[in-house]
């Protein structure tokens, strides 16, 4: 046994927050740096530091805190709320900060008291200082559904550590302890001190949980102000705290540009994205659920008969128990650690062929995923005061920095199926002034992997507005574009986008249902005819084991811990994902730039962006801008990012009566 290496050991813990962990092998101090600064002291909170927090309970005292903020460079803010609902909740007040260690609370008693107030702070909220905050998209919503547009710039303390940091907890108690070794008051805490005191001991039933805390459940009205007061402020001057610590972090490590010319700027397009929210069409989707029904009902009654019996459609172990050990469709069929059949997608799929209740078990997932999911979810996620469908459109969930659709997921909806297609019909212009515009970025990703690569073959290509598909299966099948056949074009569709996500012999193999000999020939013939391809994924490759992240074109990091791991299975996994990243990482930036420059050029139009979904912008375009406007989107998603090498950049659009009719 070899003794520990406490440095390596430390580092590790620091990474992963272990920070018990490191008080109990290591104490205080890092080891083997007695002398030097504690790695964790024991946390300090509001009663040590003695921080100067204000009620802001009178009209000279609101007088007084307009004139503190008027002019400064920056300040912080956070709103107090009701709950977490963006339009239902009711502003109970707001906290600032402009200096470390000091925050001041103005509580909103109700609409009269804030109406009277927003007139004092909104000139703050468009002043030309930096607005900083923490998740500062929900505060900004907040603001925006009470009448006030905050004006830019921002500095979200959440994106920022998010970008520095991705692999990390981003919450603002995280944070507060492990950059500032600051424990913040508990919102769970001041409920429970504020209940009353029945003389029995607090339980599950008396008292609120963690879990409420996590949904919001927590009503703050029930709280005395006396509490809330430094509540809020401490957040506020945390939040601020923060900053001094993530900006110049941000700038070390070169990823300001993306915080300040990217990010930042989109929040407040995404709130309004977000307000304006999609028109769902209730007959519609009655129509869809309808076909579903009959479709679900059609397969079902085909897979039992195939089966020879009825069984439970939904339960894996059924599912397995049926086709592996009564039809026995694989003589060595796949298992789980628990010992029952794979059943999951990917086993299937690659059986689909072998026997045609495969694909039937395919195709009823997908009917009965797209029924549960959309046509009896959609209509409760329709708010009350628009009757729409309002998503939330979430930045840095995503490793590649693409955005991300949740309550409800508009992401997700299958548009290579039939069954996903009619889905799309449900949704439809605001009105009869309207047209849905769908404008669309034509193969960017292998645009982008054209340009990074500086392949002059799929360059020239792109540049002579060819068929990219039909081109790489001319070279890769050394015929001549006319002698293209369709299956040629589909392979060629394949090993194109295979590659952006570094394909292997099996994988094509199992997707074109071909010999893996045969996958194998075809990738190296395309190699062959694109080398500076292939010496761009292994010098990504390289380049990512040397630095442990990858760079996208405006240089966005994704960082890879397992690229140089012994296990050859996670090192490749890892490899793929660092090939994919510049490329899909690039795109992702792309549209976010578009989406800002997009939002600027509404301004003072009836057209609004709507929806973002992948490389996909959905506009209600109002038919008397239609002519005006369209060419100047598809012009603002075009030149948002100029790629190398004289890459061009295509935008496809459509309008229709509903989302399919457009896209």
């Amino acid at each position: 046994i070899t003794s520990r290496n406490n440095e390596k050991l430390k580092d590790l813990f620091e990474y992963w927050e272990f920070r018990t962990l490191t008080q109990r092998l290591f104490g205080a101090t890092s080891p083997g740096k007695e002398n030097s600064t504690p790695v964790f002291e024991n946390l300090k909170t509001i009663d040590d530091v003695n921080p100067d927090y204000q009620l802001i309970d009178s009209d000279e005292k609101l007088t007084q805190l307009i004139e503190n903020l008027q002019n400064v460079p920056h300040f912080c803010f956070d709103v107090e709320t009701t709950s977490l609902d963006r339009f239902s909740s009711k502003l109970l007040g707001i906290a600032f900060s402009h200096k470390s260690g000091s925050g001041s609370y103005l509580p909103i008693k109700d609409s009269e008291d804030w109406k009277k107030k927003s007139q004092s702070v909104l000139p703050l909220f468009q002043s030309t200082s930096l607005k900083i905050g923490h998740n500062l998209k929900f505060d900004l919503a907040i603001l925006f559904n009470h009448g006030i547009e905050a004006k830019g710039p921002f500095f979200d303390t959440m994106l920022a550590h998010t970008l520095i940091a991705p692999d990390q907890k981003h919450t603002l108690d995280a944070l507060a302890e492990n950059l500032l070794n600051y424990s913040t008051i508990k919102l769970l805490d001041l409920h429970n001190e504020s209940l009353p005191d029945d003389g029995q001991p607090d339980d599950l039933f008396s008292a609120a949980t963690k879990k409420q805390v996590a949904k919001g459940e927590i009503d703050p009205t029930q709280i005395p102000l006396e509490k809330i007061a430094p509540y809020a402020s401490e957040d506020a001057d945390v939040t601020l705290q923060l900053f001094e610590k993530l900006e110049p972090q941000l700038t070390e490590l070169g990823l300001e540009h993306i915080l300040n010319d990217i990010e930042a700027p989109l929040i407040s397009v995404l709130v309004n994205m977000e307000a304006q929210g999609i028109t769902m069409d209730q007959q519609i989707l009655d129509e869809v659920g309808e076909t579903l029904s009959k479709t679900i009902n059609e397969l079902t009654e085909n897979i039992e008969n195939a089966a020879g019996k009825p069984f439970n459609l939904n339960s894996p172990k059924q599912l397995g128990e049926i086709l592996f050990g009564e039809m026995k469709l694989v003589e060595k069929p796949k298992k789980t650690k628990t010992g029952q059949f794979k059943t999951d997608e990917q086993t299937l799929a690659a059986l689909a062929p072998k026997h045609p209740i495969i694909a039937n078990i395919l195709s009823y997932r997908e009917a009965t995923k797209l029924k549960s999911t959309y046509v009896d979810a959609l209509p409760n996620h329709r708010a009350p005061h628009t009757k729409r469908i309002h998503t939330h459109l979430h930045q840095l969930l995503t490793a590649t920095g693409r955005l991300a659709s949740s309550e409800p997921n508009l992401q997700n909806i299958p548009v290579r199926s039939e069954n996903g297609r009619q889905l799309r019909r449900a949704f439809t212009p605001r009105s009869k002034a309207f047209t849905l515009l769908a404008a669309d970025y034509s193969q960017v990703e292998l645009r982008v992997m054209a340009s990074l690569a500086n392949d002059p073959n799929m360059i020239e290509a792109f540049q002579q507005n060819h068929d990219i598909h039909r081109a790489t299966a001319a070279r890769v099948f050394d015929v001549s574009a006319e002698e293209v056949s369709s299956e040629m074009r589909r392979t060629a569709k394949m090993v194109n986008f295979g590659i952006i996500y570094g394909i292997s012999a099996f994988g094509l193999s199992q997707r074109l249902e071909i010999p893996r000999s045969e996958a194998a020939e075809i990738i190296d013939t395309y190699f062959q005819q694109y080398p500076a391809i292939k010496k761009f994924m292994e010098e990504t490759v390289s380049a990512t084991q040397r630095d442990g992240y990858t760079t996208t074109l405006t240089g966005r990091r994704r960082y890879f811990k397992d690229i140089n791991s012994g296990n050859a299975t996670v090192r490749n996994n890892a490899e793929r994902a660092a090939i994919n990243s510049p490329i899909q990482g690039t795109a992702a930036d792309m549209i976010k730039i578009a989406m800002v420059n997009i939002h600027k050029l509404l301004q003072r139009h009836q057209t609004k962006m709507i929806l973002q979904v992948h490389d996909e912008l959905l506009f209600d375009l109002h038919l008397d801008e239609q002519e005006e406007l369209t060419p100047k989107i598809v012009k603002a998603m075009e030149t948002a990012i100029d790629l190398p090498n004289n890459v061009p950049i295509k935008i496809d659009t459509g309008v229709g009566d509903n989302w399919l009719q457009a896209h």
